[in-house]
């Protein structure tokens, strides 16, 4: 046994693990920057939030004080519901990002169609009007010849002597001050296809051109001026401002990628879904119980008991969480209904008398004319059942431990729960039942639906049962059923029939989704009117 609680202990803990982690990539690391405020603070959260969750279950198995659980429950207990429900809306989620990754980018090529870019617009504009004093951006013309570095009128060719060659002090002043010159515009014979200078020459004079191009080439060479400048730099020493680069389209959210807005999104969408959904669950279950009333018809009644009615409570839960004021409010919803008798049907408490003896004292003003009926349910035997049952009869509340209570119309019978057998005090159907007379109608109150069975073999005409809470939080109804015949609701077995009642509290997070705490009041009709 040990051994199958360490292993399923393990497993419980491995997925609570594994479910934080794809919380904390969705949530925090896919949504914020490296560094950034929300990661550090997003990941304490991550892991330190399930270890409280865990804390909380630890202490209340381990007799931890009853002020320390108090603390650890409200967000150990609320952090595990919304888990849940966070969880559920990022897997839904996972189908929406590709398909919001997907419009976005139809819609950003659609927006890039309509307005191209405008990268040419940003280029500087033309200081000539026409191709013959158009300025390339090394600030030559295209036919003409070299223009000033501050981009005015073009420079006049230096004085020279009969031969047609600079003089001194004009080459002088070309090194000094060169005039950018692409490559792409030099003559032909100037450089060489692997970027070395031509030899010197006829062959390596310009073809055409002015004197003053062959000699601004001539220093801009490598080699031939004294400043050795790489033909890189020249729009550097010519002044001529270099184009901006080209700016695309600012993207959506300015500079958050798109793939980083649908991860915003997606995670702020789940975490309000999430959210919403646990703080409507806590509201109905703070705001105490729903009152339901059913008629259920039975062969055995006699006419003069027709309409007899038994409110049905399970499940109140008492404990660190839902405290006197819960219960006082199931108390008040149940004297509203002016029952004929009340059935509370298992797992009143969580906790020792010592601790939630004041939580459940409002009990003693239960209201109804013959009498308060309880039946001990699994969470009793976490504690001291025994003494549970010595402080309810102070409250005016009967425990039908394995007996019956022969009523004016109708037997009423109780057995203990099973969760009693691992200290000897399980259900006792011979005992409670055996030998009652069978042409009288029988009304049990187990508090585990499983028990029907039992019931149907002894000729009970109607159980009312707790235990499943209705599932509590979606889509636990599911896997309630899983162990449950019956998750909620009446149905018939055989000649037996059964409610289960969703109950009036809830266990663990105090939250309740898809399944309405409730107090039902039965109303028992006979077939002979």
């Amino acid at each position: 046994m040990v051994v199958v609680f360490a292993l399923v202990a393990l497993l419980v803990l491995g997925l609570l693990a594994g479910v934080h982690r794809y919380l904390w990539q969705r949530l925090v690391r896919d949504v914020s920057r490296p560094g950034g405020p929300w990661r550090r603070v997003g990941t304490v959260l991550v892991w330190v939030l399930p270890l409280i969750t865990v804390a909380t279950f630890v202490s209340s198995r381990g007799g931890a004080p009853f002020t320390l659980q108090r603390v650890l429950a409200w967000p150990g207990y609320l952090w595990l519901a919304l888990v849940l429900y966070v969880t559920l809306a990022l897997l839904v989620g996972e189908a929406v990002r590709p398909l919001l990754r997907r419009w976005l980018a139809r819609r950003d090529a659609a927006g890039a169609g309509r307005n191209p870019t405008t990268a040419s617009a940003g280029r500087k504009a033309p200081s000539d009007s026409g191709p013959e004093g158009e300025a390339d951006a090394d600030g030559h013309g295209r036919t003409g010849g070299p223009r000033s570095p501050a981009g005015g009128a073009e420079s006049a060719p230096a004085p020279g002597g009969a031969d047609g060659t600079p003089e001194p002090a004009a080459a002088s002043r070309e090194t000094a001050a060169p005039v950018a010159v692409t490559t792409a515009e030099r003559p032909a014979g100037m450089v060489e296809p692997d970027g070395e200078p031509a030899s010197g020459g006829p062959e390596g004079e310009p073809a055409s051109g002015s004197r003053d191009g062959a000699a601004s080439a001539s220093a801009e060479t490598p080699g031939a001026g004294a400043s050795g400048e790489a033909p890189g730099r020249d729009a550097e020493r010519s002044g001529t401002p270099r184009p901006e680069p080209e700016s695309g389209p600012e993207p959506d959210a300015r500079e958050v990628s798109r793939r980083l807005f649908v991860s915003r999104v997606v995670g702020t969408g789940a975490a309000l879904v999430g959210t919403a959904t646990v703080g409507a669950g806590a509201y109905s279950v703070l705001n105490g119980p729903t009152l339901k009333r059913i008629t259920v018809p039975l062969a055995k009644l006699p006419r003069r008991a027709h309409g007899y009615r038994i409110a049905v409570v399970s499940d109140v839960h008492i404990g660190p969480v839902l405290g006197r004021a819960h219960t006082r409010r199931v108390v008040e919803t149940i004297n509203r209904a002016q029952p004929d008798l009340v059935a509370i049907v298992g797992d009143l408490v969580d906790g020792t008398v010592d601790d939630l003896g004041p939580a459940a004292a409002p009990l003693r003003e239960l209201r109804s004319r013959d009498g308060n009926f309880f039946v001990t349910g699994n969470h009793e035997y976490f504690g001291d059942a025994d003494s549970w049952v010595d402080h309810l009869r102070e409250l005016n509340i009967h425990t039908l431990a394995n007996t019956r209570r022969e009523m004016p119309w109708f037997d009423l019978a109780g057995v203990n729960d099973v969760q009693g057998e691992e200290e000897g005090e399980g259900p006792d159907f011979q005992k409670a039942l055996g030998d009652r007379d069978t042409a009288r109608a029988s009304v049990l109150l187990a508090h585990q639906p499983v028990q029907i069975h039992d019931a149907v073999d002894h000729g009970v005409d109607l159980q009312l049962s707790g235990h499943t809470h209705g599932g509590q939080l979606w889509p636990g109804e599911y896997l309630a059923g899983l162990a449950n015949p019956t998750v909620a609701g009446l149905e018939r077995y055989g000649d037996t029939q059964l409610y289960v009642s969703r109950g009036a509290g809830a266990w663990g997070p105090p939250v309740r989704v898809g399944a309405e705490s409730d107090v039902t009041v039965v109303e028992l009709a006979s077939r002979r009117t």
